[in-house]
């Protein structure tokens, strides 16, 4: 799963997880129609995605991750929300081995076509081996986790990371609004609030930055960082 560009419709007041679950908590059946939902509007416009997302250029974020891996390459890599596998060919050229985990059945079977691996899971329902990969590399795909879920997701993708492995992600950055856009379901998390998830998992963090690169703050609408798991 990829992308919510555009304004959200819920506003959260609390950012922790701790507080979201004790004063808004989605039932099961909610947390369902969230990534069913989503994944069936990714599925319906998966060949216009495709073409219009094929172009970006992602490399500043994609270079961001390797640089912290400590590991002697080529590197292991989970592609989470690996699309229709744009970045899986970027990873691959660079000499590395990725592995895509990807929610939608379109976008599966189009990053299959391709001759990658691609593992067809969503984001709430994770089988992940233990300590496989050196990088996670979540560009536009975790934001799309309830704010309420996302602990346990994060806990999981660290022990699928090697020791010292790295994970770096890419959402829309806001005040925490978090609700349904165009379909999707999304959070627009801010800084404080990605860090106080983030430090909660166990990850340590190496740096942040606001893209697109060379505008203004107010034309940046991603939050990129990278961080590192410990022993």
């Amino acid at each position: 799963m990829k992308m919510f560009p555009g304004p959200h419709k819920t506003r959260l007041a609390a950012c922790r997880c701790e507080q979201h679950t004790a004063s808004w908590a989605m039932k099961s059946k909610d947390l369902e129609t969230a990534t069913s939902l989503t994944l069936e509007h990714y599925d319906k416009r998966a060949e216009n995605f495709w073409e219009g997302t094929r172009e970006h250029d992602v490399s500043q974020n994609i270079a961001t991750l390797l640089q912290y891996v400590e590991s002697q390459p080529p590197f292991t890599v989970l592609d989470l929300g690996c699309g229709p596998g744009r970045d899986l060919k970027a990873f691959g050229a660079l000499g590395h081995v990725a592995i895509g985990l990807e929610g939608s059945a379109r976008f599966a079977a189009m990053a299959r076509q391709q001759g990658y691996e691609v593992w067809e899971q969503n984001f709430l329902n994770l089988d992940l081996p233990d300590n496989r990969f050196d990088g996670v590399f979540a560009n536009a795909s975790l934001f799309h986790v309830p704010s309420q879920e996302l602990p346990r997701i994060l806990l999981e993708l660290r022990a699928t990371l090697k020791a010292n492995g790295v994970l770096f992600s890419s959402n829309p950055r806001g005040h925490n609004e978090e609700g349904w856009n165009n379909g999707r379901y999304g959070v627009s998390h801010d800084l404080e609030a990605w860090r106080s998830f983030m430090k909660d998992a166990g990850f340590t963090e190496l740096t942040h930055y606001y893209r697109p690169a060379g505008l203004p703050r107010e034309q940046q609408p991603w939050l990129a960082s990278a961080w590192r798991r410990g022993y």
